[in-house]
């Protein structure tokens, strides 16, 4: 296993949608130095935590939650904490299962995972089920090491996410080809 893996996943529609990035390391290591320096210095909006699955049962490897979007007001901070929080909990957890993280990692390993939630989502069913499966696919995603070099040399001319798509554009045009040149005149008899 490389010493950091790091994945991105986006799963749903909406603003149900989840959008998780994970970065994986050792404890000991750069991960760990970051994920204790997060967890203790928060910021207006931004709280990181130690993800659970129930008071008191952190998920292993220890996962340290930081939201993207800023708190705004009480439904959206209970979908943050709540749904989205049980969801990443849960997909590491399916993740172990899964045999995707190893059982033996779980207690020298730490998780970074960077969650979005819309301040418009409302529905915590969802937020809950995409942030769960986001997740562990996020996870897969580091394990694995995908994208391959191959997928992002196919995609780079088409760049799209949820808020932008690039407008298909005309084909240019051939370049012109050039003029042959006229011969050279014959130097005049003299």
């Amino acid at each position: 296993m490389p010493d950091i893996q790091i994945g991105e996943s986006f799963i749903g529609e909406g603003a149900e949608a989840a959008h998780i990035n994970t970065v994986l390391g050792d404890r000991e290591g750069p991960v760990g130095t970051a994920w204790a320096t997060s967890l203790a210095m928060p910021r207006p909006g931004h709280i990181p935590f130690v993800t659970v699955l129930q008071p008191g049962l952190p998920v292993k490897p220890f996962t340290l939650f930081v939201n993207k979007a800023p708190i705004e007001g009480d439904e959206h901070s209970n979908l943050t904490w709540g749904a989205a929080q049980a969801g990443v909990a849960g997909g590491v957890a399916d993740a172990v299962a899964d045999g995707i993280l190893e059982l033996h990692d779980v207690a020298t390993k730490v998780i970074i995972a960077a969650v979005w939630v819309n301040p418009a989502a409302r529905d915590e069913r969802l937020v809950y089920e995409n942030n769960r499966t986001a997740t562990r696919r996020a996870l897969e995603a580091g394990h694995d090491n995908t994208p391959t070099r191959e997928d992002i040399l196919a995609a780079r001319h088409e760049p799209r996410n949820p808020f932008f798509t690039l407008a298909p554009t005309a084909p240019a045009p051939a370049p012109a080809t050039p003029a042959t040149p006229a011969a050279p005149a014959a130097p005049a008899a003299g």
